[in-house]
């Protein structure tokens, strides 16, 4: 009869000191080191310090902060005592990663565990990081589970760095002590990350988006500065969950003030869902046997089958540049080196499955300085991370963008739209010449606005959400749409004749619009980015007057609900806050809708009665 192995009999039989662990590493293996802020640093050091007699090491990892170089050994003994094959984007195109861009190997990380269990890139020995075991034998990795659990349980040696100040971490991050080969006692300080600035550019990103997200939403949030300023922005949603590669000090933050509860994720409620935790120390200690948390490897937290079940699910990951037909490109930058990690496809395939999900693609409009927009024309010896069909919403400082469903024109026309001023005509001068847009379109006004996201307004009538915000270049098709199915007498109202066809130099005007001057204000409904106008009020700026005049249509079914109302109110308020000195409407005597609408606001009006009647108030002349 086999006697049974006590662990901690175990424990004490496989405690070494790092060289003597290190000895076991021979010539010619594939070494896994732990992952992002779990990585064993004294492990690592050791390695470094011990590997002179060593040569044809082959280095796995998928990210390091280097606090020990291995590359800096690699590049020095070229390749020949260690390489490094780092499971990361590859396309690294700054100076500083593309001087090891060798050593990177382009993968959906929900793929790499099956590459080690399955044993397509066989493990000799894993350098991992544990807590101390607890009264059964089991110790947890802690921060980092992602593919570490995987090269664990694939490796034919696993030597693990017993820290104490590991968090227990629950969920699938459990190794017990009878499945390592050798013990290392050392305690330190994990790899701390400490919060990133938030620049003004990313604070207006970090807005834009918070106004896509619902409440009851489940979010995935990257690690880059505008993920940060968008973490901020969630201040006032409500029951948020998580299910995401990373748990943050942002999202600590937000669990802390009853933002996230995960109470309607529909999938794992209760839980926050990751595979690592990059943060600092506080974050660390939130996580250590928190029955709110659950870290399970990338092959389940970026599963596209998982993703998609939970309710509104929403992922926000940074690019870098984007085409004019809607391919990204996700590369890396020495300030930003999580940027470029290849989970972004999976969580954009999932949002997009998942019910009422959504897929945000975010980006800052210029780099270098502003010398260059990061929107291109088309993508040219770049990687493209995201095809064109994938992408859906797009978020710069300059606004949002909605590419589903859209032809190849609409999608050129709205990445335009939220571009830097500066490059917009270039922009469209390129698109044109490609055979994208039109060569009869052109950009008026628009070309220097920039969209005022602080006009936008919900209203509900008859329990149904309308949108009230201010037209973009992308709304002319719903423009005209809306016109073509006003009643007859709306439309002799609006025009003054009864005009049958709506042609685009006919209602350009209401669209290409700078925001300050000129303003279109148009009423949605529907699901978004395939609403429904049901409403266009403009104003359009008379300048030897220094007044606006404006004009209304609203469809049937919405008339008489107050819809005019709120709509002249915020067309009034953006005319003040731009420098015009009032409004006036021409309308005919017997329009008593115009009349009122007119009287509704806070001025003293004036009434000239001429074929026609012509309403006036100045915004200084209040009642």
């Amino acid at each position: 009869m086999a006697l049974s192995i006590y662990w901690a009999d175990e424990y004490v039989r496989k405690k070494k000191n790092v060289v003597d662990a290190i000895r076991l590493i021979k010539s010619g293996q594939r070494v896994f080191i732990g992952s992002y802020c779990g990585e064993p640093q004294h492990l690592v050091k050791g390695l470094a310090e011990n590997c002179a007699g060593l040569s044809d090491i082959e280095i796995i990892r998928l990210m390091s902060s280097e606090t020990t170089s291995l590359t800096m050994i690699a590049n020095k003994t070229q390749d020949q005592k260690l390489s490094i094959r780092s499971i990361y984007l590859g396309a690294a195109k700054s100076e500083e990663l593309a001087k090891n861009m060798r050593f990177y190997t382009p993968m959906n990380l929900s793929e790499v565990p099956r590459l080690f269990t399955k044993r397509l890139i066989p493990i000799n020995v894993a350098l991992i990081q544990v807590t101390p075991p607890d009264d059964f034998g089991w110790m947890s990795l802690g921060v980092s589970v992602d593919v570490t659990m995987a090269a664990s349980q694939a490796a034919d040696i696993v030597i693990a760095q017993v820290n104490s100040f590991m968090p227990m971490v629950l969920g699938q991050s459990f190794i017990h002590v009878n499945d390592v080969h050798v013990v290392v006692e050392h305690d330190e300080d994990l790899l701390a990350i400490s919060a990133v600035e938030i620049s003004e550019k990313t604070d207006i990103i970090g807005r834009h988006i918070a106004r896509l997200v619902e409440d009851g939403s489940t979010l995935q949030i990257g690690l880059d500065t505008a993920s940060r300023a968008t973490s901020l922005a969630l201040s006032e949603k409500n029951d948020l969950g998580i299910h995401s590669q990373f748990l943050t000090l942002d999202m600590m933050r937000l669990y802390s003030i009853g933002v996230i509860t995960n109470k309607k994720k529909g999938f794992n409620n209760g839980k926050m869902v990751a595979a690592s935790a990059v943060g600092t120390k506080n974050l660390y200690e939130f996580l250590d046997l928190n029955p709110a948390v659950d870290f399970h490897p990338f092959d389940y937290v970026n599963d596209i089958d998982i993703i998609s079940r939970h309710n509104k699910m929403i992922s926000m990951n940074v690019a870098q540049y984007i085409d004019l037909i809607g391919q990204v490109s996700c590369d890396a930058l020495p300030s930003n080196l999580y940027a470029g990690v290849s989970g972004v496809p999976d969580f954009v395939r999932g949002a997009n499955r998942a019910k009422e999900g959504k897929s945000i693609i975010m980006l800052k409009s210029t780099a270098n300085n502003d010398k260059e927009s990061r929107i291109v024309s088309l993508l040219n010896n770049t990687i493209v991370t995201i095809p064109r069909e994938d992408v859906r919403w797009v978020v710069t400082e300059f606004g949002i963008a909605n590419l589903f469903g859209k032809s190849i024109q609409e999608r050129a026309l709205a990445l335009i739209s939220i571009a830097h001023p500066d490059f917009r005509e270039q922009l469209l001068f390129e698109a044109k010449k490609l055979g994208m847009i039109g060569a009869e379109r052109t950009l008026g006004e628009s070309v220097h606005g920039i969209y005022p996201v602080r006009l936008e307004k919900t209203i509900r009538i008859n329990g149904e959400k309308v949108l009230l915000r201010p037209a973009k270049p992308v709304d002319e098709r719903r423009i005209q749409e809306h016109f073509y199915q006003l009643e007859k007498v709306d439309v002799i109202s609006r025009f003054f004749h009864d005009k049958t066809h709506f042609f685009r130099q006919d209602v350009q005007g209401m669209f290409q619009v700078d925001y300050i001057h000129n303003m279109t204000l148009i009423a949605l409904v529907g699901e978004s980015g395939f609403e429904k106008v049901i409403g266009v009020g403009s104003y359009y700026f008379e300048p030897a007057d220094n007044i606006a005049e404006v004009a209304f249509s609203v469809s049937k079914k919405y008339q008489g609900k107050g819809l005019g109302k709120v709509m002249i109110q915020i067309l009034a308020d953006a005319a003040r806050e731009n420098g015009i000195s009032g409004l006036y409407a021409v309308t005919s005597p017997g329009n008593k809708s115009m009349i009122k609408l007119f009287r509704s606001l806070p001025c003293k009006i004036r009434s000239v009665l001429g074929d026609d009647l012509m309403l006036s108030c100045r915004f200084n002349e209040t009642v």
